[in-house]
């Protein structure tokens, strides 16, 4: 044989034959969230049961594996336990591989081995492995890990062992679970949402579309999963509520949840006050936030940021030209400017310091804790809420608690901002239009109109 036929036909063994996953990935996962995994090196999903967690980041890591050039890849699926892993994800990893010719498969160690040009330099491996056995994940490099089920994993088995694997060869990391509680998978999902190179997404069982008509699942499916369920387990089972356990959560995801379900028409809630809170920026990455609200009836919030209080002042007065309020509240913490140059303008404003004195001083400890716990019996009264998921998440985030004289006080914003990452500007927006009672205008044209005496000429 020649030279330069043993060089055709070398070539024509490595060259990659064109092989079909038998993966069908759901709308959210094809157009989402695994363009944003492969875009980001850290990234944390937060989702509903029966979401496709550990079904989508396999075929993540499989893809990965394959696209990895580098000498002797290795990623890890990681769960809270070994057996746990390799029941949830061993089957999986050998089915969507089981099409790719020359694959190992190794039953003892749970691993498969790509054969070399179908990844890296010498064929990639990918291990399923539980957390319950850290000495296995020491002293290696790792080029990519899932940590499913995080909130279950001692957060030592990340900062002491994973993380330092991964600073090799630039590793990448994925933390998938559903709420159990505010723990450590808590508060990673808290700085994914910090930090501007993370990746961070929740998926309720209410927004996957999974539930929907025409979804995996259907919509009677879910009303069989909550008659079976308890109240605390759909919350955070299907709702992905963090706060699910806590007993001292203001706002329920079960009240949110019910209040984004209801809705109202313009006739529905005509000669209602109509009300609009402002909640102006405060710190670098605070947003500034406009909420309507009529009656029963909140609208969509709208967000500005990285805007002056000239400017916002301009978009204020702009709204209540449109709109035509029957009381504005801005917080009067950080709008003195906002406020001044309305006034200047000739419109009437009402500002709201956050730390003041609530109406019923003897309940309240300052009119934040007042408007909020306003704001929750609306909602008991059945307020209808937009579908928007950062206002439903800031919304259930609060927790209160009670002074040595028995008056509620609320969490401090410092210290959700701490554990959230951000201010809950769209929720302090809403809370601002219950700050005072509001009688229409119309109301008090029509009394001033009755008040007047009667002057036949």
């Amino acid at each position: 044989m020649s030279e330069e036929e043993l060089e055709k036909r070398t070539k024509a063994q490595t060259t990659r034959r064109k092989i079909t996953i038998p993966y069908r990935p759901e709308r959210l996962w094809r157009k989402v969230i695994h363009p944003n995994l492969e875009c980001h090196r850290f990234s944390v999903v937060v989702a509903h049961r029966r979401f496709g967690k550990t079904v989508g980041t396999i075929n993540h890591v499989i893809k990965m594996c394959i696209k990895n050039k580098q000498r002797s890849p290795q990623y890890a699926y990681i769960a809270p336990f070994r057996n746990q892993a390799q029941h949830i994800a061993w089957n999986y990893l050998k089915y969507y591989t089981h099409v790719i010719p020359g694959m190992k498969v190794n039953e003892s160690e749970l691993y498969v081995e790509f054969p070399t040009n179908y990844s890296g330099a010498d064929g990639g491996r990918i291990y399923i492995m539980g957390a319950d056995h850290p000495d296995a994940l020491r002293g290696s490099y790792w080029d990519g890990v899932i940590l499913d089920e995080y909130a279950q994993i001692k957060p030592e088995l990340w900062n002491e062992v994973i993380r330092p694997a991964l600073a090799d060869r630039d590793g990448w990391a994925v933390f998938i679970g559903t709420p159990k509680g505010q723990n450590a998978f808590y508060e990673m999902y808290q700085r994914a949402q910090r930090e501007p190179d993370w990746y961070a997404c929740m998926y309720r069982a209410d927004e996957s579309g999974l539930f929907d008509e025409g979804g995996r699942y259907g919509p009677k499916e879910l009303e069989a999963l909550k008659r079976d369920m308890s109240a605390e387990a759909i919350r955070q089972e299907l709702y992905c509520d963090f706060t699910a356990s806590a007993y001292n959560v203001l706002i329920t995801i079960d009240q949110v949840t019910a209040a984004c379900e209801k809705s109202y028409t313009a006739r529905d809630v005509a000669g209602a006050p109509k009300v609009l809170g402002v909640d102006v920026a405060r710190f670098g990455n605070d947003r500034s936030v406009f909420v309507r609200r009529q009656g029963l009836a909140a609208f969509a919030p709208k967000v500005f940021q990285d805007i002056d209080n000239m400017d916002l002042a301009a978009r204020l007065v702009a709204e209540i030209d449109v709109w035509r309020p029957d009381a504005v509240f801005i917080d009067a913490g950080r709008g003195e400017g906002v406020i001044d140059r309305c006034r200047q303008l000739g419109y009437q404003v009402t500002e709201i310091p956050f730390g003041g004195k609530a109406l019923k001083d003897t309940r309240y400890v300052n009119k934040r804790a007042e408007m909020w716990d306003n704001m929750r019996t609306w909602l008991s009264s059945g307020g209808s809420l937009p579908d928007v998921p950062e206002l439903k998440s800031e919304l259930v985030t609060p927790e209160y608690g009670f002074d040595a004289a028995n008056r509620m006080k609320l969490e401090p914003k410092e210290h959700i901002k701490e554990r959230m990452g951000k201010s809950p500007d769209l929720a302090d927006a809403l809370a601002l239009t219950f700050a005072l009672p509001v009688v229409p205008r119309a109301a008090l044209e029509r009394n001033a109109m009755c008040e007047t005496d009667y002057e036949p000429f």
